[in-house]
């Protein structure tokens, strides 16, 4: 069977993170933007720290070294300086907070001790106070003033500092307090092996060996077998089982029934799909998938 041809993606450059600079003053900015499924924002990084998370609709952001699937239940962590693109896989109301980093530091003004888990990429559970936060947050972008030396948005006043320190003071809060999320998928620097990775990703249930994986790349499944081993650190099934709990992920975010899910990522019954689940998170669909409230 030829595989489904998808739409082609519509790419556009970061969009105008200079109008939404963090600093000491405004260590926290918040930017929304309406974006429609396949559109994505091309390769880049910034010198502050970066969460992303989406109030409808499920992102895809890929750094160097993994992809991260982010349903409006999650939030993703991007430390200053790392080179990310994002991917709407459905129709997305995108919410991006920027958080000021000083010199030498990182993360949501943790102790020094802390930072170390801070300084990669990682999933986070958002909070019904979390959201609410993000969503009060100002978004409107700065209106650079060369003469004044400003750059303040037009009417943001004394009153919208107050409370915009508040929010951020409450929502850099709820950031230290949120719990990770084991979820992600580790991508290869190999470019053979990093083409059939994405592959995987983008219709994880074409194939469920790595022979017939392998076949279509025109590799030796010995040789795929190798590179997951050397470039990984894992099996080829351990990583599709990771990208299988990614996909599961965004469409448990729709409120779709276990038994669907199970099915359409092709697991025999839901008891396989929950003993799969358990065995790689260390808790049942019902747990893992669900936020926290």
């Amino acid at each position: 069977m030829p595989a489904r041809k998808r739409p082609p993606a519509v790419l556009a450059h970061a969009v105008t993170p200079h109008l939404f600079m963090p600093d000491e003053r405004r260590p926290l900015r918040a930017k929304s933007h309406l974006l429609r499924a396949d559109t994505r924002v091309l390769p880049h990084s910034h010198d502050w720290a970066q969460v992303t998370m989406s109030s409808t609709g499920v992102v895809r952001l890929t750094a160097e070294h993994g992809t991260f699937i982010v349903p409006p239940s999650r939030a993703l962590w991007i430390p200053p300086g790392v080179e990310h693109a994002v991917t709407m896989v459905e129709d997305s109301d995108v919410r991006t907070l920027y958080l000021h980093q000083p010199a030498g530091r990182c993360g949501p003004g943790v102790p020094r001790r802390d930072e170390a888990s801070w300084r990669q990429c990682r999933v986070l559970e958002v909070s019904p106070l979390l959201r609410a936060l993000v969503m009060a947050l100002d978004t409107r972008p700065d209106e650079v003033d060369p003469e004044a030396g400003t750059r303040n948005p037009a009417g943001f006043g004394p009153a919208d500092m107050h409370r915009e320190q508040h929010l951020a003071a409450l929502a850099l809060d709820e950031l230290r307090r949120a719990s990770p999320v084991r979820i992600g998928v580790d991508l290869p620097r190999d470019k053979r092996l990093r083409t059939l990775c994405e592959a995987v990703l983008a219709e994880p249930t074409r194939h469920a060996t790595l022979d017939a994986w392998a076949a279509e790349a025109g590799a030796s499944p010995r040789t795929v077998a190798r590179l997951f081993r050397q470039e990984l650190g894992t099996t080829f099934l351990q990583w599709r089982r990771q990208v299988l709990l990614a996909r599961a992920l965004s469409m448990a975010a729709h409120k779709k029934p276990m038994s669907h899910i199970a099915a359409e990522l092709g697991y025999s019954s839901a008891s396989a799909f929950t003993a799969m689940v358990t065995r790689s998170v260390g808790a049942p669909p019902s747990r893992f998938f669900v936020a926290k409230s």
